[in-house]
């Protein structure tokens, strides 16, 4: 349950709404993972341990290595989460270093997509897509005939011969079902579903034979490439954990103090699938009097202290601090704001912030050339997650114990280890799967980009 929010503006004590629901799904840790059968099934998403790899042919050992000492490091999250109605199986692999003289420096955090073809899941797509196309041009047709209809009766309306779907109301859906393929009105719902923290997503999402085989050929396929010779097998690691998920909630708004006659007018609408998204559109004050970001990262984030991740493809980052990463995804406005003027007064706006990466900053995949977008980051509690789990203490802890560890997180005082706020992790929105050549292929190893927000220190 989230906790209330301590600023209270409004004119009554009377509460106003509920929690509402945001776009974003937050991974929480969920107990140790002992089944071996579970840490190969690359499905499983966890907390540390060793990766469970999607290609056939293993990576290299070299993808976990810090470019910064050349170790390899531990694996920090795994993710399982295809994109959807694609018929690649793919997961999302962070790696950390912890040594400490690696801290504050490029490329000590690394994230990698595996993807693999799924020919099962791909032939089952393909039908519905088939059986969607035709429908939208069944539909198409149906209004098209309907709006030559309407354009013949308009031009004789005293033929003694008007069209058939002018004396039958009903003639019109033999032509709008006529050619449609049959349906059952079942459609069945894929397991490509965007992120599953949950193991098994395709078991929950498509409990049919097809799926079922499909994952115990994924299971063995992970099991074959998980060889105990494997170099990944003597790779440092942590205690594996489950990454389950939860869903974040945000405690309703305080009403505010608005003077009579004023009216308040939203650029974007809190309402978009059922779901309040207008914190993603809240744009920041361009103020140097406090830092505004951390304010808001610490208060946005004290509504759910378990939180490792923060999950939003194509979202908006949640920035940890004023420094030249926040800068960069979230620009100064180019013109000057506008002001308000009334008879008796002057107002003018200060300077808002919203979020608009910089394509320079956040490169392309190299590999289509195509754009990368957010997909999620990782929050200061993993780190503590990870401490304990190393120390082999891993305890429920109160509310109290739970909210001083992430203070401590926040402001960096760790005595060793990693000691980033949050990691923000960008892919390739197209999810592609070409070679150098441009051709398609099977199964992909790509690194992604990492960017790494460090302290509370203002950029320069």
């Amino acid at each position: 349950m989230a906790p209330q929010d301590d600023e209270d503006w409004s004119d009554s004590d009377e509460e106003v709404g509920s929690e509402a629901e945001t776009s974003v799904l937050l991974g929480v840790p969920d107990g140790s993972i002992t089944s071996v059968t579970e840490l190969a099934d690359a499905a499983v998403s966890r907390i540390g341990g060793h990766p469970a790899f999607l290609p056939a042919n293993e990576p290299p050992i070299s993808s976990s290595q810090c470019k910064i000492c050349s170790f390899p490091m531990e694996l920090l999250v795994q993710m399982w989460c295809p994109f959807e109605n694609s018929p690649m199986d793919r997961a999302l692999y962070v790696w950390g270093c912890a040594n400490p003289g690696c801290q504050r420096k490029d490329g000590s955090v690394r994230a990698w997509r595996g993807l693999r073809y799924n020919e099962k899941y791909a032939a089952k797509l393909e039908v519905k897509l088939s059986h969607k196309r035709q429908q939208e041009e069944a539909r198409q047709r149906a209004a098209q005939q309907a709006e030559q209809a309407k354009q013949a009766s308009k031009s004789n309306p005293f033929s003694l011969n008007p069209s058939p779907a002018t004396h039958n109301p009903f003639g019109l859906g033999a032509q709008i079902f006529g050619d449609a393929p049959p349906t059952t009105g079942t459609d069945e719902a894929p397991p490509n579903q965007g992120l599953c923290l949950d193991s098994g997503n395709q078991d929950a999402d498509d409990s049919d034979t097809e799926s079922t085989t499909s994952n115990e050929s994924l299971l063995t396929a992970m099991t074959k490439t998980t060889l105990e010779e494997s170099p990944w097998k003597a790779a440092p690691a942590y205690s594996p954990l489950y990454l389950s998920t939860a869903l974040e909630y945000l405690p309703p708004q305080p009403k505010s103090k608005i003077p009579p006659g004023a009216q308040v007018v939203s650029e974007r609408g809190a309402d978009e699938g059922g779901k309040d998204i207008s914190w993603a559109f809240e744009p920041f004050e361009n103020s140097l009097e406090v830092d505004q970001v951390f304010e808001r990262f610490t208060k946005r984030v004290g509504y759910e202290g378990e939180q490792c991740i923060r999950y939003e493809l194509n979202g908006t980052p949640l920035p940890f601090a004023s420094d030249k990463i926040f800068q960069s995804l979230f620009p100064i406005p180019s013109t000057d704001p506008l002001p308000i003027t009334k008879p008796d007064f002057k107002v003018v706006l200060p300077q808002k912030r919203v979020y608009a990466p910089a394509s320079a900053f956040v490169s392309s995949c190299p590999s289509c050339n195509g754009k990368r977008v957010f997909e999620c980051q990782l929050m200061p509690n993993l780190i503590n997650v990870l401490r304990d789990v190393e120390k082999n203490s891993v305890k429920k802890l109160s509310d109290e114990e739970r909210r001083a560890a992430i203070q401590k997180a926040l402001k960096g005082d760790l005595e060793k280890g990693m000691e980033w706020g949050t990691c923000l992790i960008f892919s390739c929105e197209n999810d592609c799967r070409v070679d150098s050549s441009g051709k398609e292929i099977k199964d992909v190893w790509r690194e992604e980009v990492a960017l790494v927000q460090w302290d509370l220190s203002l950029a320069s």
